[in-house]
């Protein structure tokens, strides 16, 4: 058996879904369920609690719905890892997971050079329809899908390989090729996921996700890339910090 001493109240006006999934919640928090433990199966946990499936299934669905566990086909129901917390900086989501001792991976997608869309020409500085390199990549945290990743850069830079794209993030691999980048352009935002991003990042479809866009300059002031990226809101949340003027 996985999982803590749950104690429901029948005469409490609170639901018994309620109930259960936030004792399962504070039991996450406290560490007493580690990342990775597996929980009782649905009918394990009815038949332990007293309580009808349809209960059990509410409280585990609220439990996902908060991105603390995850139902893995095969495995079973997971508690996933801890939310990845990022200051709102000039760095790669590469270096900072490398900080936060978590173990990076990367799936490369798409390596290209294609004609440059309007908008990201725009971005850059480019004249409309000319040739840029293009790749799109999947990021994990701890094998865990964490983020989908697209960029433009313009052809004089570096030209990027599959090989050093999976061995590293791209502003390392910028810096190794003599660009130091000093500053961006960002905007920060949020939508649902879509059908393909959902099956991607392991989310249900409709799941919120947390979109950043950032146009990166050097410090020669020139544009070396364009970047739309979306986070898992499960998994990953944005820090800024704020003073007074």
């Amino acid at each position: 058996m996985t999982g803590p001493e749950i104690a429901v109240d029948r005469s409490s006006p609170i639901p018994l879904y309620f109930q259960v999934a936030e004792q399962f919640a504070a039991a996450i928090q406290r560490g007493e369920l580690a990342p990775g433990d597996r929980l009782d199966s649905e009918l394990q946990l009815a038949d332990r609690l007293g309580l009808s499936r349809p209960t059990v299934r509410q409280a585990i669905q609220h439990l996902v719905d908060k991105g603390l566990i995850v139902r893995r086909r095969g495995v079973g129901t997971q508690v996933v890892r801890g939310e990845v917390r990022r200051a709102v900086e000039l760095t790669s989501l590469h270096d900072d997971l490398v900080r936060a001792g978590q173990q990076p991976s990367t799936s490369v997608l798409e390596l290209a050079t294609v004609a440059c869309p309007p908008a990201v020409a725009a971005a850059l500085g480019l004249p409309p329809g000319g040739e840029v390199q293009h790749l799109r990549r999947l990021r994990f945290s701890d094998g865990e899908p964490l983020a989908v990743m697209e960029n433009w850069l313009p052809l004089d830079l570096p030209r990027l390989t599959m090989e050093a794209l999976q061995a590293d993030g791209l502003y390392a691999i910028l810096r190794a090729g003599g660009r130091r980048i000093r500053g961006a352009h960002q905007r920060i935002g949020a939508r649902a996921a879509t059908a393909a991003e959902a099956q991607m990042l392991a989310e249900r479809r409709g799941a919120p996700l947390l979109t950043m866009t950032r146009t990166a300059y050097d410090d020669q002031g020139r544009y070396v890339e364009h970047g739309a990226h979306i986070y898992r809101a499960s998994r990953y949340s944005l820090e800024i910090t704020v003073a007074e003027r």
